[in-house]
């Protein structure tokens, strides 16, 4: 070693355990600089190049991204934020690395005749899978006159959450919820044309509370029956329509919600169902009109 200390890029090599290629492209990456050059044009390295090229190769072996690192080595801080970064897409990719071997597994099980099928369902949602066709559907069925923060508050509670590590039924309801969603908005079916509703905030509103207060009731398995979550659930469609709650209202509205229950909603709930960890929006609704539906037989 020379009298300032320096070291050769073989010398340095040498010390870290690789090789000069390895170095030459970190110094012409900026992330090595060389402090000087001998008399033949050779490359010298500070006495510091050592601990910044083991940096450097650690961040490597954890994928971290050659910009960052020379923005980590030169602030000398934000080392946090680039680790958790790093995290964040880690987890990314072990999440889509999930969802595809339980989709691989959801066909390498299916019986023959139900292979073509399953592998058109599953490549139409991608991998990692989004949720977005079904905000779009939500979105087009609520009530055009709902306002934005129920439209965003409603959506949110519809749309059920990606499980982290997904079963192979889990892969199939969803992309059968998928397939579901994305058919009743391009087609736009009769049957999913957004709600007609004179006050939808009135409704809505009301509505979130009824499900908020049976949402015990049905985690447990409680029995449909009369009390406070019902009541709450029918007054919100009273003041929506402008009158009272009275038993005339009750029997109107038993024979209303009947005729608008639809197969297509019911089949979206029962799929969104084996996604959510939690009672749905659809189970609480239909608690409160089976509830409904008792209490009016009786009157």
């Amino acid at each position: 070693m020379p009298s300032d200390g320096t070291l050769s890029i073989g010398e340095l090599a040498a010390r870290a355990g690789t090789t000069v290629k390895t170095i030459r492209f970190y110094s012409d990456q900026g992330l090595l600089p060389e402090t000087a050059r001998s008399g033949g044009g050779h490359r010298r390295y500070g006495p510091d190049a050592l601990a910044r090229l083991r940096t450097i190769r650690s961040l490597r072996s954890l994928d971290v991204p050659v910009p960052e690192i020379k923005r980590v080595l030169d602030s000398g801080d934000g080392l946090e934020a680039v680790v958790a970064r790093r995290l964040d897409d880690l987890g990314t990719q072990l999440a889509a690395l999930r969802w595809r071997e339980a989709a691989l597994r959801a066909l390498q099980e299916s019986d023959p005749d139900q292979v073509a099928e399953r592998l058109e369902l599953i490549g139409a949602v991608g991998v990692p899978p989004s949720t977005a066709a079904l905000d779009r559907y939500w979105r087009r069925l609520l009530p055009v006159r709902l306002s934005a923060r129920l439209r965003s508050r409603i959506t949110e509670a519809a749309v059920p959450p990606l499980p982290a590590d997904p079963g192979t039924d889990q892969v199939l309801a969803f992309a059968r919820l998928h397939a579901l969603a994305t058919a009743a908005t391009d087609h736009c079916l009769a049957s999913h044309r957004p709600v007609t509703v004179a006050h939808p905030d009135l409704l809505y509103d009301g509505l979130r509370e009824a499900h908020d207060l049976v949402d015990a009731a049905v985690r447990a398995g409680t029995p449909p029956a009369p009390g406070e979550a019902l009541d709450c659930y029918v007054a919100a469609h009273a003041r929506a329509a402008g009158t009272r709650d009275t038993p005339a209202f009750r029997q109107a509205l038993t024979v209303r919600l009947a005729a608008e229950d639809h197969p297509v909603m019911r089949r979206y709930w029962r799929l969104a169902g084996e996604l959510a960890d939690a009672p749905t929006l659809g189970a609480a609704d239909a608690w409160l009109r089976e509830a409904l539906t008792a209490s009016t037989a009786t009157d």
